[in-house]
């Protein structure tokens, strides 16, 4: 039967993206697209060395240039009141903290005469030696006190040392991950303009309260004489949760030239201004009984951070909630370097920490001679081990079980490098994902439009996730009326406060505080209701709340050239109440898809000479595209969860990619023999395997 709009009001149903016609007729507008009378062009310059001063800054064959209005630096911008993000804090001093940094900004009345300015204005520096490359036994490196997230650096529970020399089997193993980078669709970019001390900005942003917030704060004025509009926002992937470089520049310019100015970064410079997944060196230990339950668990990461703030990625935080042992061990060591701020990207902590976890596990399994989903099913905790807490649910058994069955897992040979097809060995992986459930206070405004219909207000933001149509549906499950009942306002500072869209956290957040407004209009005798759902977030119970999946996958590989290909991936999830099951399972491939990725293609190194990073663009930097991904499915089980919000949802922006790395590398090794622990899996790493 054809969905109609009815129908589709149910939670859960496969609505259609409210906004999908519009991104697909070009009429959606994204931050560069708006374009206000007299409008400016702005084009940043960038630092060419990795660590020094700027001595000088010669402009004048800049501003010859035809049209040229401006040239920026720490000497002429206006003064900001210094951030809580110093990688926010541009053209106020001298310093150099890293290869890229913005020194200049030119504006000019087109976008070919302001990037010709900037191409064409002289810096003199005074460069100091640099250090960019983190390794396990760097001198500098330390134990943070906080990991990303709000997580101790540190923590400890049991003897870990004696139940790892008592424990019959034992693995030692260190993982490896190179830096990677977000690289959305839409590159960061923002459009500002300044109307009688009011500022406006259209921003790429997954939050524009948070950026309302930090540029009242800058530019010393009040949250309401600021609006920060995030309509439609070509992806993220976590590097748009928090303001970067172009909003503020932008501001900048619009105030230095009185004039409207737009800003989109180049590519090739997104690398080192807009944060990136930080390179990891992970060692496990596991030591392990006889039939394979753990005794002993030490997850030890080493990355890096930048010299002007710290950004620890929280790696071995996932094995603080995975598998119980007698004694477990999970620490951080970051060492401050030359390099860019690192930031969030897609699951950071569990995306990499996973990928050491769940190999060790595999590895473990082929050295106890037992299976690798069973090895799992093993040592699933029937409470969180480090905090000991109760879970909300836990139903990831049922997720390795059900996938196992899809799969086809029983007629799998156990033998690494036992199924041949030609010059193709073939291989097949499983891997555990987890993901906390996070939920942060929203506001939100519903109003009776007296005709049958309602209008519903939150600053959520829409990065390409289906935001508008879950939040609608929401809306219309609880007020008891058609989807198309239900009109929906997302994406500006100038509607009822919300959370970005991050840490898988936002239908979560803002579908709460519309569930509530639309009860309480629906119980009362009002027109229109607003709500505030802090105290109700605050009053929740003390549970570990974790949605879990399991990922597998088959591959190929070349014996000649040491290429991998995935042949197909399934993952199954428990990720509570499932609100739209089309944009649901378009979450879950996506991560996986980016997990491939990362299991396979992305790559990106720093130069040690010159201080920067060498892959900055798509040509050099590959992120996996339709060819890569022949046959990749989604699955999830009905999970009932009472303990987490009034729609019942987790997080399902990241699950998928969490897990899918490990699953890919496992089958690798069974289907070569090889143990290849440092991703990502390129054919010259894979060598030839004859």
């Amino acid at each position: 039967m054809a969905v109609t709009e009815t129908t589709e009001g149910v939670l859960g149903a496969p609505a259609l993206r409210r906004e999908g016609r519009a991104k697909v007729t070009g009429t959606a507008r994204y931050a560069t697209e708006h374009t206000p009378p007299a409008c400016a062009y702005g084009w940043p310059v960038a630092a060419t060395v990795a660590h020094g001063r700027v001595t000088g800054i010669e402009d004048g064959e800049a501003l010859a240039i035809p049209g040229a209005l401006a040239v920026l630096t720490h000497e002429n911008a206006p003064r900001l009141v210094e951030p809580d993000d110093p990688t926010l804090f541009l053209l106020q001093n001298d310093r150099v903290p890293h290869r890229g940094w913005y020194v200049a900004l030119a504006v000019a009345e087109t976008l070919e005469a302001a990037r010709e300015m900037a191409r064409t204005v002289r810096v003199g520096y005074d460069e100091e030696p640099h250090d960019v490359l983190v390794a396990a036994d760097h001198p500098d490196l330390y134990h943070p006190e906080w990991a990303n997230g709000g997580y101790p650096g540190d923590q400890h529970s049991g003897d870990f040392e004696s139940a790892y020399a008592a424990a019959p089997h034992q693995l030692d193993a260190t993982y490896g991950i190179t830096p990677l980078h977000n690289h959305p669709m839409e590159p960061h970019a923002s459009t500002a303009l300044w109307e009688a001390g009011h500022l406006i900005a259209y921003d790429s942003s997954q939050g524009a309260s948070t950026v309302c917030q930090v540029l009242a704060a800058m530019f010393d004025i009040e949250e309401k004489q600021v609006t920060v509009v995030a309509e439609h926002v070509g992806g993220g992937f976590g590097s748009k949760g928090t303001p970067r470089p172009p909003v503020v520049l932008a501001a900048m310019g619009a105030q230095h030239t009185g004039r409207p100015v737009k800003l989109a970064l180049p590519r090739r410079e997104m690398p080192a201004v807009v944060g990136h997944r930080a390179p990891t060196v992970q060692r496990l230990r596991l030591g392990a009984r006889d039939d394979g339950t753990l005794t002993a668990l030490q997850h030890d990461v080493a990355t890096h951070t930048s010299t002007i703030k710290e950004f620890v990625e929280q790696a071995a935080v996932p094995s603080r909630v995975m598998y119980g042992a007698d004694g477990i061990r999970t620490g951080h060591r970051v060492v401050r370097l030359d390099v860019p701020t690192p930031s969030w990207m897609r699951a950071p902590g569990e995306a990499p920490g996973m990928y050491a976890l769940e190999c060790a596990m595999d590895e473990l399994s082929f050295s106890l001679g037992l299976d690798p989903v069973e090895l799992r099913l093993r040592n699933i905790p029937e409470t969180e081990p480090e905090s000991g807490k109760p879970f909300s649910s836990h139903h990831l058994a049922d997720c390795l079980r059900e996938g196992a069955r899809r799969f086809g897992w029983e007629r799998r040979d156990p033998r690494p490098a036992a199924r041949r097809e030609g010059d193709l060995l073939l291989g097949t992986g499983v891997a555990a994902s987890t993901y906390p459930v996070i939920v942060a206070p929203s506001t939100a405004s519903v109003q009776s439009m007296g005709d049958g219909t309602y209008h519903v207000r939150v600053n959520a933001t829409d990065i390409g996730t289906g935001a508008r149509t879950v939040l609608a549906q929401v809306a219309a499950q609880e007020l008891g009326v058609a989807l198309d009942a239900v009109r929906i306002d997302v994406g500006s500072s100038d509607l009822p406060q919300a959370p970005l869209a991050g840490g898988s956290s936002g239908t979560a957040s803002w579908g709460w505080a519309v569930h509530k407004a639309c009860r309480e209009l629906r119980e009362s005798d009002g027109s229109i209701v607003t709500v505030d759902t802090t105290s109700d977030v605050e009053a929740q119970e003390d549970y570990a709340r974790h949605a879990f999946g399991a990922i597998f996958a088959e591959v190929s590989a070349d014996t000649v050239t040491g290429e991998v290909r995935v042949r197909r991936m399934l993952g199954v999830f428990a990720a509570g109440r499932i609100l739209n099951a089309r944009t649901a399972r378009s979450q879950f491939i996506g991560g996986m898809t980016m997990g491939l990725g990362m299991a396979l293609t992305e790559h990106s190194s720093l130069d040690a000479r010159l201080g920067g990073f060498v892959q900055k663009d798509l040509a050099s930097y590959h992120v996996p595209a339709n060819a890569d991904v022949p046959d990749i499915d989604a699955h999830w089980i009905e999970e009932h969860d009472p303990h987490l919000n009034p729609v019942g949802g987790k997080g399902i922006g990241e699950i998928g990619i969490v897990g899918s790395p490990a699953a890919i590398a496992n089958a690798v090794h069974h289907a070569t023999g090889r143990r290849l622990r440092d991703l990502p899996l390129t054919p010259d790493r894979v060598g030839v395997l004859g």
